[in-house]
């Protein structure tokens, strides 16, 4: 066996004492399955990794651990934008973190080898996903919806090259938008537009544009440049990193390492350095390339209904018709745009943070159908928002402004000042937590009273509740404002009333 060969001579008295308990209930004899086998060997390999003097505890390249701090920031901003998928009627769904690989293949074009395959287990060839998108048209066609508006908050994960300085990790979260379904061009598409100005707005960032062209205008664009039909794809995705690159070092890339002709490249040039309004969507119905192509036509007539609809929504001075906007992602078939800050929350003389794109999405008509076995096609148009970029954002914000952040939401805190009285506060607390009232203590039996003052000082706690031999003779209960240090005394029975009347009216 090829493995054995691999253990260093420490792991092997680990790996007898495996192989030499009892069979397991499939095995017969003195043979011994290969499960079980398989088992030892990677117990016995693991126990020698641990015996290395120089393990360093560390997680994986691309991740990070949230802190309770960066939890508090990171719910808001879920809290935001997921409120506001709601408001746009859309339900919540989710799906495995893992699917047959075969089903997440060939949808993302030269970005497939960025998925984490995982090994064989059970028979099954599984990938963790790359996006939330293909796994919603995969769970479409499964179970035969034609219509839906959903959301999705989850985890998804790219084996790439990470830039934490830019908020970019292999392991990260996507908040999806996507409304599937037949319905009259471009109200869908318009609707998902205003979404992501109203959660850009919502958060603060600062001023945003969003990009959008369409799938049909950019492959009329190759088709009128001269790019041969199969480089489209090729090409498309090379176009897509005009946001990283220089025009001359994605024409390299073009001409040097996918074999495009000069020439051509240089009418494709032409083309990408062109963005504007509503105004260039009627130029590029004069341009003598573009006006030959019907696929372009079509794409451009759908853009005309765009703005119509986006000036009636309030946004069109944020949308920019963009000729470089490529989106590398193969499924893409319509309609598709990307958000990017115009500038970032930092101080004066400071270098502007440079995340890259917030938002992104688009139509894709013919998803649905690679899963359907008789090729139906549900029409979908979608978003996704850049959480990871828009917390470093929010993060980096924060530090340059000194805010601190409360990692708990305990409204208040029950307190004696006497040794004894444990039972009185274990009552009081209950009392509290029954009426849905947010409630701490310490968990000592006689602590200071200063103790109990300063914790509720340090993380934020509005009031305390004291209760002491002289308060529980006369039936009341003391309530302090942490921050002014004003006492009151009132009835022990008003006690939950007076406190939801303070918390209300805070």
């Amino acid at each position: 066996m090829p493995l054995l060969g691999l253990l260093p001579r420490r792991a092997w008295a680990a790996l007898l004492s495996q192989l030499l308990r009892p069979p397991c209930a499939s095995c017969t004899g003195a043979v011994r399955c290969q499960s079980q086998v398989a088992e030892a060997v990677l117990t016995s390999q693991l126990k020698a990794h641990q015996e290395k003097p120089n393990f360093v505890i560390k997680i994986p390249k691309g991740t990070r651990d949230l802190s309770p701090q960066h939890m508090v920031v990171r719910e808001k901003i879920l809290d935001l934008v997921i409120s506001c998928f709601k408001r746009h009627g859309a339900k919540g769904m989710d799906t495995p973190a893992f699917e047959l690989k075969e089903t997440l293949t060939e949808k993302y074009g030269e970005d497939s080898g960025l998925m984490y395959d995982l090994k064989d287990q059970g028979g099954e060839l599984l990938s963790l996903r790359y996006d939330l998108t293909v796994p919603f048209a995969r769970y479409l066609a499964m179970n035969k919806v034609k219509k839906m508006k959903r959301y999705h908050v989850g985890k998804v994960w790219r084996r790439e090259s990470p830039s934490i300085v830019q908020g970019r990790y292999r392991e990260f979260c996507q908040c999806d938008f996507d409304i599937a379904g037949q319905f009259d061009p471009m109200i869908p598409d318009a609707e998902c537009l205003k979404i992501i100005c109203e959660i850009l707005s919502g958060l603060q960032l600062g001023d945003f544009l969003i990009k959008v062209n369409d799938r049909r205008i950019v492959d009329g664009m190759f088709a009128a440049c001269g790019v041969p039909e199969s480089k489209f794809r090729a090409i498309c995705s090379s176009i897509d990193k005009l946001d990283k690159m220089a025009w001359k070092d994605v024409r390299h890339e073009m001409v040097a390492k996918k074999g495009l002709a000069p020439e051509v490249a240089d009418r494709i040039g032409d083309y990408v350095q062109c963005h504007g309004g509503v105004s260039l969507v009627e130029q590029m119905f004069q341009d003598p390339r573009l006006s030959q192509n019907k696929q372009a036509l079509e794409g451009l007539e759908d853009l005309k209904l765009l703005f119509e609809y986006l000036t009636l929504f309030g946004i069109a001075e944020k949308i920019s018709f963009d000729l470089s906007l490529a989106r590398g992602l193969d499924y893409y078939t319509g309609v598709i745009y990307e958000a990017v800050l115009l500038q970032t929350p930092t101080q004066a003389g400071e270098e502007p943070l440079n995340v890259g794109s917030v938002a992104a999405g688009g139509r894709y008509d013919g998803l649905v159908g690679m899963f359907d076995p008789k090729g139906h096609k549900v029409p979908c148009v979608g978003l996704s928002i850049g959480v990871e970029r828009i917390f470093y954002i929010v993060e980096q914000r924060m530090k340059t402004k000194g805010e601190k952040v409360r990692t708990t939401e305990t409204q208040v805190f029950v307190a004696t000042p006497q040794k004894n009285f444990l039972q009185e506060r274990l009552k009081l607390i209950t009392e509290l937590w029954d009426a849905g009232i947010k409630a701490e203590m310490l968990y000592k039996n006689n602590p200071k009273l200063l103790t109990q003052l300063h914790y509720c000082e340090s993380t934020g706690i509005p009031l305390v509740v004291i209760i002491g031999e002289q308060e529980l003779k006369e039936g009341i209960i003391k309530i302090r404002s942490v921050a002014s240090r004003e006492e009151v005394a009132i009835k022990r029975e008003n006690l939950v009333a007076e406190i939801q009347k303070r918390l209300s009216e805070s």
